[in-house]
């Protein structure tokens, strides 16, 4: 998985990570990473897949240069499942932009502004 980034961004390979959890805000977390890898902005990774303890995607995170995790709610489920195999990812979790466990409307609009504020929060 670590390789050659495909994304545009300066800062060598990023790779995302989102809790998808079974709320409104996991599926909001979910929808906006997968507009920022389609965007360029970086490459998607496999959560579940670090949870399970595969080599490739735990040799994935350490050898990206940035590692991104997008939560919806404070239990920051991604954020705690790269800090498991020691590493220390920049954490968005999306309640800090305003985004409610429970009361987010997942639309267009949303999406947009989770972006925005995932874009915001991982300028390194």
């Amino acid at each position: 998985m670590a390789g050659n980034c495909s994304c545009s961004c300066e800062s060598g390979i990023r790779l995302l990570y989102t809790c998808s959890g079974a709320s409104d805000v996991g599926e909001l977390a979910d929808r906006a990473v997968r507009v920022l890898w389609k965007e360029g902005f970086a490459q998607k990774s496999c959560l579940a897949g670090v949870g399970a303890d595969l080599s490739g995607f735990i040799k994935s995170a350490e050898g990206a240069d940035i590692n991104i995790t997008v939560d919806g709610c404070p239990l920051l489920c991604a954020k705690k499942n790269l800090e498991r195999i020691g590493i220390t990812p920049v954490s968005i979790m999306l309640g800090d932009s305003g985004f409610q466990k429970g009361a987010c409307v997942v639309d267009e609009s949303a999406i947009e502004k989770a972006v925005s504020a995932i874009k915001e929060k991982s300028s390194l």
